[in-house]
């Protein structure tokens, strides 16, 4: 029997093989998702979601539920009198975003066909580690966000990103957590958009987010931002600043020429590019490599370990296209896709992950049928000076027009036998 939707969501029939956003949405891709435990009624005959996900795109925020067979979705916006003929366009708008950011054109399930039959150790992952796909992000977030990404932790990757939308960005909404068990009146939270290039690239923001907690990753942020805006920007003022739109234009160069013009922005090395053409630019075939992924290349696939004193020596160029080109060998055209499922199981926060899932395993081995839908391990940090409560979020959409229209509608054949 199908899950009737909470009040207020709207439905979207979708296997959590397909889509888990338990792992999705915390393995270190994007980092601005608050995650909501959910009252659950352990009388109900049906499976029922356990979890609500919020984000902040620049003019609603989007919530998220999900159960074994099906997503939930509903946005909330700055005002409050929207007509039922207004609200089911934005809800629309809304269903687009999501099958464009989830890229649900991608059947999951053919890829871990794939895979299983190309690779052993993945082929074990299977059971437990389903559903985990690869964002399509706003690259100017996304580049950004991973350049705070070095050297660095999930936990406090996540912490900054926070820290740049509450102190770049004012609020687009406050709303209260999903009700509790304790039924109490909730605080409510301030959702922030994501702050565009102009407003980091001011000369006073380094010194700002050093005093947040930044450190030496500060000056990368402005100075990247700065020479966005100054090669970039047009005298015609858009929602979406120029410098974002032409990070955008990066999806359609070539993979070589689009790391070209990254790897030209402060604080940007290969491994920093290589995130961002996977998780932005629709680079499926591009394997982020750091010293966590090469210690999953070693354990797994026998590849030479670094130089040095216990194997902790320089990641090497010669070294990181070895190991990229050893593993896109061997999984094929979307060997990143492939790496995330690897990345993550390999994290600490995921050690137990689906050992007691037998019901949840069930609904995988039979959800072929019903889908028709076209950073390393560190010790923790000094925290940031900044505190990052709940209220994690996320940015993408244009203020000023509607979401459809900037959605990019792309329809893809995926071939995953060459």
């Amino acid at each position: 029997m199908t899950t009737p939707a909470p009040v207020g969501f709207r439905s979207l029939s979708l296997p959590i093989a397909q889509l888990s956003l338990a792992t999705v949405l915390t393995c270190g891709q994007s980092f601005r998702w608050s995650s909501y435990p959910l009252t659950v009624d352990l009388t109900h005959e049906n499976a029922v979601p356990t979890q609500e996900y919020r984000l902040c795109l620049r003019d609603r925020v989007v919530c998220l539920r999900q159960c074994p067979d099906t997503l939930f979705y509903r946005s909330v916006f700055p005002r409050d009198d929207l007509t039922p003929a207004e609200s089911a366009l934005r809800e629309a708008e809304t269903l687009i975003w999501i099958k464009d950011y989830f890229q649900l054109d991608i059947d999951l399930l053919q890829l871990y066909d794939d895979w299983s039959k190309r690779d052993p150790v993945l082929r074990r992952l299977r059971s437990r580690f389903f559903g985990i796909r690869i964002l399509r992000q706003d690259p100017w977030e996304n580049l950004i966000s991973f350049i705070c990404s070095s050297n660095n932790n999930i936990v406090r990757i996540t912490n900054m990103v926070h820290a740049l939308c509450k102190n770049y960005s004012p609020p687009l909404v406050s709303l209260p957590p999903p009700c509790t068990a304790s039924h109490s009146p909730l605080e409510a939270i301030s959702y922030h958009p994501f702050p565009p290039p102009s407003t980091l690239a001011a000369s006073d923001v380094a010194s700002e987010l050093r005093s947040l907690g930044f450190g030496y990753r500060a000056d990368f942020i402005q100075r990247t931002a700065r020479m966005l805006v100054d090669r970039h920007s047009t005298a015609t003022e858009q929602t979406i600043e120029a410098p974002e739109r032409w990070l955008m234009t990066l999806r359609n160069d070539d993979t070589a020429k689009a790391r070209e013009e990254l790897l030209k922005l402060s604080g940007v090395g290969r491994k920093v590019a290589d995130c961002v053409l996977l998780m932005s630019l629709d680079k499926h075939e591009v394997i982020p490599v750091d010293t966590h992924v090469h210690q999953i290349a070693v354990k797994h696939y026998h590849l030479p370990g670094l130089s040095g004193s216990k194997g902790k020596g320089t990641m090497t160029p010669k070294l990181y296209n070895e190991i990229s080109d050893r593993l896109g060998d061997i999984w094929g055209k979307y060997s990143g896709w492939a790496h995330s499922i690897l990345f993550t199981s390999d994290l600490r926060m995921f050690s137990t992950y689906g050992l007691d899932d037998t019901d949840e395993r069930k609904s995988i081995s039979s959800s072929k049928s019903t889908f028709t839908t076209s950073p390393a391990r560190k010790r923790p940090g000094k925290e940031l000076s900044h505190s990052a409560a709940a209220d994690l979020t996320y940015y993408v959409v244009d203020e000023g027009s509607s979401l459809g229209e900037r959605v990019k509608k792309r329809r893809r054949t995926v071939q995953v036998t060459a």
